[in-house]
């Protein structure tokens, strides 16, 4: 997988990929920008925590650039389990969306065949792997319009 399949990611992807590909790395990155801003002096953690202050630039800056990420993985995620990317909204809700959209993503099981947004992740054909054509009387499955 390149870069650009990482960043903005396509179809479906199981919980063990979105855990070691999407969230853990993006969480490490996440701390260890937070302590660069705090080594630097841009922000202090006791500011953070009394809602004093905002994030210093190197956590904006690193936010900023993992989102689409972070948003396409969440999306592909919602995919595995036939739920619209529409959903990702619910994760606006103050507390209770966050941890809906967490347990969600990160600990229920996708759907077990074929839906809508494709195969599933273990019967996805891997890069260079050719597809096994189906049957003539097997109908092709519906692909959402993609943007772009």
């Amino acid at each position: 997988m390149d870069f650009w399949q990482w960043y903005v990611r396509r179809g479906r992807i199981d919980r063990r990929t979105w855990w070691l590909q999407y969230a853990l790395p993006i969480g490490v990155l996440s701390v260890l920008a937070l302590m660069a801003d705090v080594a630097l002096g841009n922000s202090s953690l006791e500011s953070i925590a009394m809602g004093e202050t905002g994030y210093g630039p190197i956590v904006t800056t690193i936010g900023l650039l993992v989102a689409p990420a972070s948003i396409s993985s969440g999306a592909t995620r919602l995919h595995d389990r036939g739920m619209s990317a529409w959903w990702l909204l619910i994760g606006l809700v103050p507390l209770f969306g966050q941890v809906a959209l967490l347990v969600i993503t990160g600990f229920l099981r996708g759907d077990g065949g074929p839906n809508r947004y494709g195969p599933p992740p273990s019967a996805a054909p891997t890069v260079g792997q050719q597809p096994q054509p189906q049957s003539e009387s097997a109908p092709e499955p519906e692909r959402p319009p993609y943007w772009g």
